[in-house]
Order: C-alpha cells, then structure tokens, then sequence
C-alpha cells in the first residue's frame, strides 16, 4: 500500500489552515474470494479516566466527526477507499470513529479519536492503550513511530484470524487517535503509509482542536 497522494491531501490541509486563519475491533477486511460489508465493532480503548471528570452537555453534543481524516485522505493510485461507518461516542467516550474499506473490500482502515478533558489525560489513557496491543495484534513487538514524540506503532497479525494488522497510537493535545489497518495475510499495510495516514490525522487534530478555542 502506497502513501496517499501528496497533491491531493497537501491541498486539502493547505485549505483548512487557510479556513482556520481544521479493545478490541471487528473491523474486518473481505476475506479472499468474497467481500463482507459487516460493520466494525467499536475499538476497545479503555475508558476509564485516571482523573474524574464531567463531560459536560456542550461537550457531548459536539461533532467530532469533522477531526477524522476522510475516505478522499487515504485513498491513492493503488487504493479507493469509501467511507462504510462512522459513530459518535465510542465506548462513551466524546469522539468518533470512522471505518473505510477499498473498492475490492480487501484492505480496512479504522480511525478512532477519543478527546479527554486535558492532554495530561490522553496521555495517561495512552499508555493504558498501549499496555492492550497485545490483544490487539499477535507477533509484533511495539515500537515508536514517526508520528509525533508519543507515538508507538505495532504490526503482526490479527489474533485468532488469517490477517495482517497494523495499530497506531499517538495523542494530539487532549485527543488520543488509533489507527488500525488490516489487509490480507501477505499483503501488509507498509510503514510509510501507516506514518503518512497518522501524520495527516494529527494535522487534522491540530487544526480541528484549534478551532474551539
């Protein structure tokens, strides 16, 4: 799986900053010889806050779709992905979370987003996060990404299931962001597109959770 093509998302994160001054999940890829368009499980991040926090009225009717990177964002040469479900809340945390496949239902991208009351707060829920990956992908050994200071990244294969995964973790301000790709066995998400789609998404955090201020 190639990056994303630079034109494209350059010029659709240019024009948001000018508009500024922007476990355990089912997602599951076709199997080979049949597509599936069942819809993901919600991605297990813990939610229990180390800090007791209210999550006010105004907090939860927020939109935070509009934080999640789109189906345009991650599609390439090689790859079309479309948009099959996105949901509020996950786990009852403010957030959303958005689950894309190809056009060939072979390849699938979760992008979750969970935004806490601080950024002391995300990175707490962070390392609780990272202590789960290992019930998230069998045979790899975590490691840090290119995606920020915080950032760790994790690939194998999907527990249990003939499949290649790929979890990213990292935080941006008060938002914790996991991205998880899953294709075929064989046909593992390359490194430098899973550091392309979460430098993009943490772009889009910035921007995003710029404007609330």
């Amino acid at each position: 799986m190639r990056s994303p093509s630079s034109p494209v998302h350059t010029s659709r994160l240019v024009a948001a900053a000018a508009l500024l001054a922007i476990g355990v999940s089912a997602c599951t890829p076709a199997e080979q010889g049949g597509a599936t368009s069942t819809a993901p499980a919600l991605p297990a991040f813990t939610t229990t806050s180390p800090t007791t926090s209210t999550t006010t009225p105004t907090a939860e009717a927020t939109d935070y779709g509009r934080l999640l990177l789109t189906a345009d964002d991650l599609s390439d040469a090689e790859d079309t992905f479309v948009e099959r479900t996105k949901t509020a809340t996950p786990d009852g945390v403010p957030g959303s979370s958005a689950f894309f496949v190809n056009e060939k239902d072979t390849r699938a991208i979760t992008d979750t987003v969970l935004i806490y009351p601080d950024a002391a707060t995300a990175t707490a829920m962070l390392k609780q996060a990272t202590d789960t990956l290992g019930t998230l992908v069998s045979g790899g050994t975590p490691k840090s990404a290119n995606v920020g200071a915080d950032s760790v990244v994790v690939s194998g294969t999907k527990p249990d299931e003939e499949s290649a995964v790929t979890v990213l973790l990292f935080t941006e301000g008060r938002a914790l962001v996991r991205l998880r790709f899953e294709s075929a066995t064989g046909d593992a998400t390359t490194d430098r597109f899973v550091t392309s789609v979460g430098k993009m998404q943490r772009i889009a955090l910035r921007i995003g959770l710029a404007d609330e201020q």
